[in-house]
């Protein structure tokens, strides 16, 4: 019985706490019990009142004003790639030829298109000829000429003669840009009167023979004339066009318009007009109606 009750004794011993230690389910003096802030201390993510919040997110999230790891941040590109609306590094933007390279069907810069000549000189197959000076500054009365002292056939001809005045008036048959000046201009109106003169006269003799007279004294001309009638009638048509050309060029000599060509349909004053016209000497602005080329 004694050593019953001595073992009770020692066993209720050994399950009281250690001197100094408290209580169970309390905390030691100094700290909070379990899953409170110490005082002094703010809750866990927290910061104290009056200093800055912690600059740690919480986990598996990045800090405020970082991304998240493997990714770009607010207003960035992925590693390697452009921005939006940006080609990337070494790439030209799209529509775009890379620097130094012309655009998609363009010559390079100093280089004609393909198929063409560079400006300035003759197409492939063409014989090469010396470029002629600007007609643009020029006084009135003067062409211009080309390395070899020629007029270019694009430019007026002044004191011209009546051969070169006719080679002219043919080569530039539909030609309505440039001019033409005076001495061009008259040796072809005289050269097309002395045709239609010479060709009229002839064909009114060779009708004599066969022509018949009536009693009124009105007469039919004989087989001979009908030739030549055809033949009047067909340089006529065929002059028309290098007539217009040749009276507009004139007027832009005069540093008028070649549409007052139209003056002709009015009957006596637009002729006289035109004839008026077609006297005036050059004029400095008629040099606007010239179109150089080689």
């Amino acid at each position: 019985m004694t050593d019953a009750r001595d073992h009770e004794q020692h066993g209720d011993a050994g399950q009281q706490p250690p001197a100094g230690a408290p209580p169970y389910g309390q905390a030691p003096d100094g700290q909070a019990p379990y899953g409170q802030q110490a005082p002094g201390q703010s809750p866990y993510g927290q910061s104290l009142s009056g200093q800055a919040p912690d600059r740690h997110a919480p986990h598996g999230q990045a800090p405020d004003e970082q991304s998240p790891y493997g990714q770009p941040a607010f207003g960035q590109s992925p590693s390697g790639q452009a921005p939006s609306g940006q080609a990337p590094y070494g790439q030209a933007p799209y529509g775009q030829a890379p620097y130094g390279q012309a655009p998609y069907g363009q010559a390079p810069y100093g280089q004609a298109p393909y198929g063409q000549a560079p400006y300035g000189q003759p197409a492939y197959g063409q014989p090469q000829q010396p470029w002629a000076t600007q007609s643009a500054g020029l006084p009135p009365g003067v062409s211009p000429r080309l390395a070899d002292g020629r007029v270019p056939l694009w430019a007026p001809l002044y004191d011209a003669g009546l051969v070169e005045s006719v080679k002219r008036y043919v080569r530039k048959y539909a030609d309505f840009t440039g001019r033409a000046s005076r001495s061009e201009y008259w040796w072809v109106a005289l050269a097309s009167t002395v045709v239609y003169l010479g060709l009229g006269l002839v064909g009114a003799i060779a009708g004599i023979p066969g022509a018949t007279v009536h009693a009124d004294g009105s007469s039919d001309p004989g087989p001979g004339f009908f030739p030549f009638t055809i033949l009047l009638a067909l340089i006529f048509f065929a002059t028309i066009v290098p007539n217009l050309s040749l009276g507009a060029r004139r007027l832009h000599d005069v540093g008028l318009s070649g549409w007052l060509l139209l003056l002709a349909i009015v009957p006596y004053l637009g002729s006289l007009a035109l004839f008026v016209l077609s006297l005036l000497g050059p004029k400095a602005v008629g040099a606007d109606y010239d179109r150089p080329r080689p």
